[in-house]
């Protein structure tokens, strides 16, 4: 049971992390790989932007495997925890919000509505300052009302 709490925990974590990672890295120093995500310079698949999730696969794959070699200590259920938050990020932000892969559209749910609603606001500014929504899981509540608003128009 403690190593589910562990895990959960380590997930959990990881949104602060995103979000403060988003926030102060991606728009700031490292604006350079975050940029062509915001103005879309090329038409290619892969963006800059990609770079980052080697970057945050990094310390899952490392806490796996230091935790199995040590006998499947905490490191191992700490990077178990990282690595699904990798999973999931991909899962909401390039297959549902961006669309990457065509196959989730619409999903006719507040909350999922709420993430979409809340990335859209992010996106609109393209610049490296003042933006908001920097998290992807954790949506502000005022996209929540406006998602519910939105239903019974």
């Amino acid at each position: 049971m403690i190593n589910i709490l562990i895990t959960l925990a380590a997930f959990l974590t990881m949104e602060f992390v995103a979000w403060f990672t988003h926030k102060y890295i991606m728009h700031g120093l490292l604006w350079i790989l975050h940029k062509d995500h915001h103005h879309k310079e090329s038409n290619g698949f892969f963006e800059h932007n990609d770079f980052f999730f080697l970057i945050f696969a990094l310390p899952g794959i490392a806490g796996i495997f230091f935790g199995i070699q040590a006998g499947f200590n905490d490191l191992f259920w700490i990077g178990l925890g990282i690595t699904f938050y990798g999973f999931t990020y991909f899962f909401v932000h390039d297959i549902f919000i961006h669309q990457r892969f065509k196959f989730i559209r619409h999903l006719e749910n507040d909350y999922f509505k709420a993430i979409r609603r809340a990335h859209k606001i992010h996106h609109k500014n393209i610049g490296k300052e003042q933006g908001e929504c920097f998290g992807m899981l954790w949506v502000p509540i005022k996209y929540f009302k406006n998602s519910k608003s939105n239903n019974a128009e």
